[in-house]
């Protein structure tokens, strides 16, 4: 159950990287893959679990930037939506478009002609790769969603952007885990206390956060990928940045679903934030994002529920407003924004949201990566390359293609096996999608083992927690090769589990102790003890 991660520690006592990594984020992630594939010998640690910060709080949206395009940014808006494109053409079956249903309410600073007119703009700075806008009328709103209130409403639009069909740390996650098939040596719970230079290597004293010891990793190039704490970590290492980060908090509530109808719901709160209502499966997550805040790990208060809450209830007709009670879970997290010099971010505040910023010291060959959004990872991946490779560090295959589904001739084969043993049949009722769909977009070529397993034994194909998707051989594979140390790691990041169950219906589930069981064996009831508390 532990033995990836605990031979994985061994040996990053024992080696010396060309290059370690600080941090399993969107950027971590997409660094080690990119560096791995061509050949690099790469480590990757992380303080918690892999993309257990700002990566699991997002909207789970890949999106080209509509807002900017009100601050005139036309450069930055025609590059997210091509980093857009190429994660839709790249993951087709994870990364799709999504319809953003608009309604714009009386009185609002643009007249709503003007913003459909934007929208037919972003749609071809966008390279006409989506759907065509649509404008709406009072009355269509009301016709085509009548769970949105109309009273107030000016009319609306509809134009497309991409969502991640899972959650944002299942994303992230596949990247780490292509780079340990390409021999990156990564393990979580490890957290870097502080790396100095001896001679030309890195030494970074590194603790594990599960057993106690500490111990320390060589590397000719460091890395910090820690997304909010890199700041703090560079400051610890000595190491002096012209840029840092400010932080911007988003908060997402999820309730039961909303609308049935797989498409975004978009207003403006009422101080003029965007505000979302996100299809989550057989859930809906509501939010918005850009408070500005002090440190990186804030948490949901009393006044954003309220908030959030007040804000949606006055947007929609429902059977009875939405309370406390009605909240299966929340997510909060901090997007770290770039300032340079001596800046505070107190001017132009939303514009420090838009880009990120890779910033090299040569002769040190230390790298930090600030910002970033989830939309332009594989740009990261790819910068990151250029930047390691002009220090010195040798790429074995530098053409090697790092990122994407599977090629169709593994698709076809895939297909060809569900079909002959209709997996298909065999799909929960609490599922939202085919057996034969859910199992490729989650695990693409290594779902041709699940059908070997289900083939010997269709108990396999059973849903184990109650009320989620997730079936008997997905936890089995968990176990095995995902690096599943808490539960929470399965239950929040690996699958979303936590997401739309509340804890205690996840508690009382019959099958969650088979499912500890599978996943950590003989430390199972203590596994579940550290999870819900007793």
């Amino acid at each position: 159950m532990m033995k990836l991660r605990q031979t994985n520690i061994e040996k990053l006592q024992n080696q010396t990287f060309d290059v370690l990594i600080l941090g399993g984020g969107i950027n971590g992630a997409v660094s080690s893959a990119s560096l791995a594939s061509r050949g690099v010998k790469v480590a990757l640690i992380d303080k918690g679990d892999f993309a257990s910060g700002t990566s699991q709080e997002s909207s789970n949206l890949a999106w080209g930037g509509i807002k900017y395009l009100e601050s005139l940014e036309f450069p930055l808006v025609r590059k997210l939506c091509k980093s857009r494109n190429h994660l839709m053409k790249s993951y087709p079956s994870a990364v799709q478009e999504i319809r953003f249903f608009t309604t714009i309410e009386k009185g609002f600073r643009f007249p709503v002609w003007f913003i459909w007119l934007g929208t037919w703009f972003y749609w071809v700075i966008g390279s006409f790769f989506t759907k065509t806008p649509r404008f709406l009328t009072r009355s269509a709103i009301g016709r085509e969603e009548p769970v949105i209130n109309v009273k107030n409403a000016a009319g609306g639009f509809e134009y497309s952007d991409a969502f991640l069909h899972d959650n944002d740390a299942r994303f992230v996650f596949n990247f780490i885990r292509n780079a340990l098939n390409y021999g990156c040596i990564a393990a979580n719970y490890l957290s870097a206390s502080g790396s100095k230079k001896d001679g030309e290597l890195w030494v970074t004293k590194v603790k594990d956060e599960i057993s106690g010891k500490t111990f320390s990793v060589k590397s000719k190039v460091l890395i910090n990928t820690c997304g909010p704490w890199a700041d703090e970590l560079n400051q610890r290492s000595g190491v002096k940045t012209e840029h840092h980060h400010v932080f911007s908090k988003g908060i997402h509530l999820i309730v039961d679903q909303i609308s049935s109808k797989q498409r975004v719901l978009a207003f403006f709160a009422d101080d003029g934030r965007l505000f979302f209502v996100l299809p989550m499966g057989s859930k809906t997550c509501i939010g918005t994002t850009d408070t500005k805040v002090d440190h990186p790990e804030p948490k949901v208060t009393e006044e954003d529920r309220h908030f959030v809450l007040s804000n949606i209830n006055k947007r929609l007709n429902l059977k009875k407003p939405l309370t406390n009670k009605d909240i299966i879970a929340e997510r909060c997290g901090v997007r770290p924004l770039v300032v340079k010099g001596n800046s505070s971010g107190n001017k132009d505040w939303v514009q420090l949201s838009r880009k990120h910023e890779v910033e090299v010291i040569s002769n040190l060959k230390h790298i930090s990566i600030f910002g970033g959004k989830l939309t332009d990872c594989l740009n990261v991946g790819d910068e990151i390359v250029d930047e390691v490779s002009n220090l010195g560090i040798q790429m074995p295959y530098p053409q090697m293609k790092w990122y994407g589904e599977p090629d169709q001739t593994v698709l076809k084969e895939f297909l060809h096996q569900a079909k002959l043993m209709d997996l298909d049949s065999l799909t929960s009722r609490t599922s939202v999608e085919p057996l034969t769909q859910r199992l490729w977009r989650r695990y693409g070529s290594n779902a041709i083992g699940m059908l070997e397993s289900i083939r010997e034994d269709k108990t396999q194909a059973e849903v184990l927690i109650q009320g989620t998707e997730y079936i008997r051989c997905e936890i089995h594979y968990a176990a095995k090769r995902e690096m599943v140390v808490k539960l929470e790691d399965f239950l929040r990041r690996r699958s979303k589990v936590a997401l739309v169950e509340k804890k205690e219906s996840i508690r009382k589930s019959p099958g969650l102790v088979e499912a500890c069981e599978i996943l950590f064996g003989k430390d199972a009831k203590a596994k579940m003890k550290e999870y819900f508390g007793s």
